[in-house]
């Protein structure tokens, strides 16, 4: 059984700066710290995206000192409160040779498939048709192999108003690209919502993670803002079986 994390949203300043009231790096030690006490035997762990608040480099030299304590293959994605060129500086491994930050990861289980959903000035994702035409190309490789995509943006809208009006706008260029492999796509993970949600997008089974800083609160009726809570931060935990995936939301303690 292939073992997989899943963390989102990090949110990080430079050290020592608060966020919300928060610490995002004191956050995202004790993040570390509980995957390494209880989960160090994991085979990947992906991070979709936000892994700053502000894009400063200091930050994500900070978000890389600390993804590099963790014990398996670490690979990190953008969301919208980050930048590319600042991103580029730090983990240049992971981007690819047309500028975008998306990556291929063959496994055990199948083709984990990374994307770029990342557009400057906008808080809401993007997928231009340079980025899904890479994303054709490479599922029609990847043979008779199993695929899991990730995001930082839902193409899914969820009910938080304020989130459902800055998700992914290509939900539909994405599932045109999807649908000659459709039997092969067995899960969709993404982050930007800060809570874990699950569920179905035009039968492609998803989920997403609480954030590792704070949270979105779960209020269905504010239209223009999206509310901070202080709920228990968290990731996921994934078994993936030849027969079934699973997904648990493991939870650590907060730091104030």
């Amino acid at each position: 059984m292939f073992k997989l994390l899943h963390l989102s949203d990090l949110h990080l300043t430079p050290p020592g700066v608060a966020l919300h009231g928060l610490r995002p790096d004191m956050q995202l030690e004790c993040c570390v710290s509980d995957i390494l006490a209880d989960h160090a035997d994991a085979d990947l762990c992906v991070v979709t995206g936000d892994l700053t608040h502000d894009g400063l480099p200091l930050a994500y030299h900070e978000v890389r000192r600390q993804l590099m304590r963790l014990t398996m293959p670490v690979h990190v994605m953008i969301g919208n409160h980050d930048d590319r060129t600042a991103f580029r500086s730090v983990f240049p491994e992971a981007c690819a040779a047309d500028g975008f930050v998306h990556q291929v990861i063959d496994t055990d289980a199948g083709r984990m498939v990374l994307l770029d959903t990342h557009e400057p000035g906008s808080a809401g994702g993007r997928l231009c048709e340079a980025r899904l035409a890479s994303l054709r190309a490479r599922l029609a490789e990847s043979g008779s192999d199993p695929v899991y995509l990730f995001t930082h943006h839902p193409p899914v809208r969820v009910g938080l108003q304020r989130m459902d009006a800055i998700c992914l706008r290509d939900a539909e260029a994405l599932m045109a690209a999807l649908l000659p492999f459709r039997e092969r796509i067995r899960h969709l993970f993404f982050g930007h919502l800060h809570r874990a949600v699950s569920g179905t997008w035009r039968g492609l089974p998803f989920s997403g993670v609480r954030g590792t800083s704070h949270q979105i609160a779960l209020d269905f009726t504010t239209p223009h803002v999206a509310p901070v809570s202080f709920e228990t931060p968290g990731y996921g935990v994934v078994f993936i079986d030849t027969d079934s995936i699973v997904v648990h939301h493991a939870e650590i303690k907060p730091q104030r």
